[in-house]
Parts: C-alpha cells; structure tokens; sequence
C-alpha cells in the first residue's frame, strides 16, 4: 500500500525545458546545442546542482567556456535569464492538494541549484509538501542512489510505501532498484492522474 508520493521539480512540478527555451531563444539548432553544452549540459552546472560552488563561481567558469568558444555574449544572456523559466504548474499544485486530502503524505526530490530552490521557496512551493530535498542541500544529484536514501532516511520512510515521480527515465530507474513504484511524467497531469491509478492511487 502507497502512503508517500515522491514529485521532482523541474519539468514535473515546474515548467523546465531548456532545450526548448533555447531553441525558442536562438531560433537555430546549432546554437542551441552548444549554448546548452555549455550551460545546463555542462560539468559546471551539475556542480551548482549539487551545491558545490556558487552561482558566482559557476557563472564565471561558463562564461569563460563561453569566450573561448566565441559566444559569450549568447551565454551571458541565458544566464541573466534562464530562471524566467520556472513556471510552477497549476494543476500539478492541484494534484498534490487532492493527494493530500486523501490521505497520502507528499515530498520532493529534486536537482537544483541554491538560487532556484530560493525562488521556488519564495513562490511558496515548498509550503505545499511535507518535506523534501534539493541536491544543493546534500550535494549529491539524482541519479545517484545516496539523494534517496537521504530522503528515504530523513523521514523515516519506507521504500516499498513510496511512488517517486519524475520526467527523468534514469531517476525513474533508480527508484525501483532502491524498492519504489516509479512513474516517469510524459505528457498531461491526466495522463499522470491515470498513472497512479494504476498504483491503486485514486483521487475520486
């Protein structure tokens, strides 16, 4: 019997898809691909994911990569920019409240930088759950089992009583071999919604 379900952010509970805003951006695919290898693909930006240097010191390293590659300006951009993304979904806050009021207790498990975990608090996100952890916070990044466990483990959680869900199919993985029901986000909160269902999750 589920009791936990287990959301990441970015492209689950938040609009996240650089790639698209890139290609929205620069309107060129060449571009885009080496715009995002040098940011959100990047060595550097795992590295503010997990918490290990700070966005001051991150930005620096990128735009230095940047200018080597002759599109620092192109970076510099994103950089100033990118967190416009972070769109928090509406019927996914509908989807935690209904879980909630039907008993079950919500989490999060997510990679994300300080600053962006900053301004999903301020935006009042994080209120909607029962707890959760962000990679910045234990400087570890999904899919490494270890950010599991840290949640499993902080709350005293069972792996066999949790859903986790991701857009992530190798995050999806890790949490079945750790013992969890895991559900990769495709497309619509419906198509979601019928999802759990099929983990005797129903919201009517």
């Amino acid at each position: 019997m589920y009791k936990n379900i287990i959301f990441d952010f970015g492209g689950v509970m938040v609009d996240f898809d650089p790639k698209d805003y890139l290609m929205e951006r620069f309107c060129h695919e060449s571009a885009e691909e080496k715009i995002y290898r040098l940011t959100f693909g990047s060595e550097t930006w795992a590295q503010l994911d997990a918490g290990l240097i700070s966005r001051f010191e991150g930005n620096q390293k990128m735009l230095e990569d940047a200018k080597a590659e002759g599109c620092l300006f192109e970076v510099q951009e994103v950089l100033d920019d990118w967190m416009s993304i972070l769109r928090i979904r509406r019927r996914m806050l509908d989807l935690v409240r209904r879980l909630k009021s039907h008993g079950y207790c919500v989490y999060y498990l997510s990679n994300m930088p300080e600053d962006a975990l900053a301004l999903l608090r301020e935006k009042g996100l994080l209120d909607k759950f029962d707890g959760g952890i962000a990679s910045c916070e234990v400087h570890i990044n999904k899919p490494d089992p270890r950010i599991y466990q840290a949640l499993l483990e902080k709350y005293n959680l069972k792996a066999t009583e949790c859903v986790f869900i991701d857009d992530s199919r190798p995050n999806v993985q890790t949490a079945f071999q750790l013992g969890m029901n895991g559900l990769q986000m495709k497309e619509s909160v419906g198509t979601l919604v019928r999802s759990l269902a099929t983990c005797n999750i129903s919201l009517r």
